[in-house]
C-alpha cells in the first residue's frame, strides 16, 4: 500500500492536484468518510483495493451518487454497481492463476518454493451512464483505451 501512495501522491503532484486521504477499513467508517470528504470539497474520490471495502462496493457507489462525487473503485464491480470508473486486475484471471498454484500444491508442491507471481492484466471499465448523470463529458480517446464501456 505504501508503493501505492507514493505513485499516487507522485502523480497528483505532476498534476497539481490536491489529495485528501480518508480512512474507511470498514462499513462503520463510509458515512463519517464521505462527511469529511464533503466538509473539506473533495471533487472526487478513489476507492484503494481493500478486501473489507470491497463487500461494501454498493454503498459506497449510492454515498458517491448522493453526494454527486465521481469515482474510481480497484475492481470492476464498482463501475457494475454505477460507478464512474472502476481500473484494476481482472478478478477473473486472477482466479485462474490462483487456481492452478492450488492444484500446485494439492499435488505436492511446497508453496514456499512456487514462484512468486504479480498480476498482468488490468482492465479499465468506464460507466457512461454514470458520467451523464454527473455531467461529465468522457472523450473519444478515453473511451478507445477502456475495455468495456457501460451504456
Amino acid at each position: 500500500m505504501t508503493g501505492m501512495l507514493k505513485e499516487i501522491e507522485g502523480a497528483a503532484n505532476t498534476l497539481g492536484t490536491k489529495l485528501q486521504f480518508v480512512p474507511a477499513t470498514g462499513s462503520g467508517d463510509l458515512e463519517p468518510a464521505f462527511a469529511a470528504m464533503i466538509k473539506e470539497r473533495a471533487q472526487a474520490i478513489m476507492i484503494f483495493p481493500s478486501p473489507m471495502l470491497y463487500g461494501q462496493y454498493g454503498r459506497i457507489v449510492d454515498l458517491a451518487a448522493s453526494n454527486r462525487l465521481p469515482a474510481i473503485y480497484a475492481a470492476r464491480e464498482g463501475a457494475d454497481l454505477g460507478g464512474l470508473v472502476s481500473y484494476g486486475v481482472n478478478q477473473s484471471d486472477l482466479s485462474r492463476s490462483t487456481a492452478v498454484y492450488l492444484e500446485k500444491i494439492l499435488k505436492g508442491a511446497k508453496p514456499a518454493e512456487l514462484p512468486v507471481q504479480q498480476p498482468t492484466k488490468f482492465e479499465l471499465v468506464i460507466n457512461l451512464k454514470t458520467a451523464k448523470t454527473l455531467g461529465l463529458m468522457v472523450t473519444r480517446e478515453f473511451l478507445l483505451v477502456a475495455d468495456e464501456v457501460i451504456e
